[in-house]
């Protein structure tokens, strides 16, 4: 059984032996495939020593994170770009818009959403949406942009199931993680609807710790609870949701 970590920032830990122990954790519980999200330049390094140090485990993504669009994004954007020669990448990542935190640099990361989706279509990449506050708009963007060559992973999905259910037929896949396994957050009922066929697993370590650490930093290896919990919505086994996940992975990012 594998079990595939869609979006992690597992990099964040520098520590060498705290991150190899994260690393052994996740090999007990089967999370064996970790794809790991872009922020902005100063995670480039850091995704790359991981990458190095686990290269059977970990894919990179490049991309710059709504909320490091501030002053000077134009050139932290060239910046990243001039990377993707440096080494093979999966995606373009994580990109989008996120009003949650400050709603005066929308045009500026519209800007940046499209730009790097124009990326994304000329490396023939997917693309893994952050969306925080900001559906309606998100949705404008992807439906503008929509083509044959748009493809990818709304990464963190937490909305509706009417907002499910455009999301995919965008052709794009829905990122479920830890809120699914959170009493009150109504993620559970939309993802009873949602057939597996158009869902993939994620953590988003260290935030969003599921069910049963909630309240503490979270990890890949957790991304068990998350697998058990959709197992349990949709009345199968673990095993099952795994498989049918990470081939839903696989056909997203090509490896």
């Amino acid at each position: 059984m594998v079990l595939t970590d869609t979006h992690t920032h597992l990099y964040y830990e520098t520590d060498d032996i705290k991150r190899v122990e994260l690393i052994e954790r996740c090999k007990e519980n089967n999370v064996t495939r970790l794809f790991l999200p872009n922020v902005d330049i100063s995670s480039l390094p850091l995704i790359s020593s991981l990458v190095r140090s686990f290269p059977n485990m970990c894919f990179p993504m490049l991309g710059l994170h709504p909320c490091s669009v501030k002053a000077g994004w134009q050139e932290e954007l060239a910046a990243i770009k001039s990377d993707t020669g440096n080494h093979k990448v999966v995606a373009i990542g994580e990109i989008g818009i996120d009003l949650y935190w400050d709603k005066t640099l929308l045009k500026e990361q519209v800007e940046a959403f499209r730009q790097q989706i124009a990326w994304a279509k000329e490396l023939q990449l997917p693309i893994v949406i952050h969306c925080r506050d900001a559906f309606n708009e998100v949705f404008e963007v992807l439906e503008s942009e929509n083509d044959e060559h748009l493809r990818g992973i709304f990464h963190c999905f937490t909305g509706t199931l009417d907002q499910a259910n455009k999301v995919i037929g965008l052709g794009f896949y829905l990122g479920i993680g830890g809120v699914v396994t959170y009493k009150n957050a109504g993620l559970d009922k939309v993802v009873t609807e949602i057939g597996l066929g158009h869902i993939v697993l994620e953590t988003d370590s260290p935030y969003l710790t599921p069910v049963p650490h909630r309240g503490k930093p979270n990890e890949s290896s957790y991304l068990l609870y998350v697998a058990q919990k959709v197992a349990e919505l949709h009345q199968t086994d673990l095993k099952t949701v795994a498989n049918v996940t990470t081939e839903n992975a696989r056909l997203i990012f090509g490896v």
